[in-house]
C-alpha cells in the first residue's frame, strides 16, 4: 500500500449537513482529489461545465505539503453531480482525478465584525 499523496482526515462533525437545504446542496456537490497542481480554478470550472453541467460554485484548495490539490464543486443540478462522478479516473493535466460525493456543502467563511466603535 502506497501512502496517500493528498490530505486525508476525518470529517469534523460540525461541517456535516444539518438542515434539509444543506443536504440538498450536498446532493449537488462533489469532492475531487488528485488534481494537478498546475490546474487553475477557471480551468477546473471550464472542464466540469463542459462535461457535466453548470457549476454553481467551486472551491479549489492547495496544501504545500502535497503535490496535488483538492476541490469541492457544487453544481446547479443534482444530475450534473452524478455526471461528475463518472469523470473519476479522467486525466486532467498530469493526474488522474478521483471524484466522490461530498459529505459537506461548500461553506463561505463569514467575516466577523467587531462591536467596537
Amino acid at each position: 500500500v502506497l501512502p496517500s499523496r493528498t490530505a486525508i482526515a476525518p470529517v469534523n462533525p460540525t461541517y456535516l449537513s444539518h438542515s434539509d437545504i444543506e443536504r440538498e446542496v450536498c446532493n449537488r456537490t462533489v469532492y475531487c482529489k488528485n488534481i494537478d497542481k498546475n490546474i487553475t480554478q477557471p480551468g477546473l470550472k471550464d472542464f466540469f461545465q463542459s462535461v457535466c453541467g453548470q457549476v454553481a460554485q467551486l472551491k479549489l484548495l492547495r496544501d504545500g505539503k502535497f503535490p496535488t490539490r483538492i476541490a469541492f464543486i457544487e453544481f446547479v443540478m443534482a444530475e450534473s453531480a452524478v455526471a461528475a462522478l463518472n469523470c473519476s479516473g479522467v486525466m486532467l493535466g498530469n493526474c488522474s482525478i478521483r471524484i466522490s460525493p461530498s459529505k459537506t456543502p461548500i461553506r463561505i467563511p463569514t467575516v466577523r465584525r467587531s462591536n467596537r466603535n
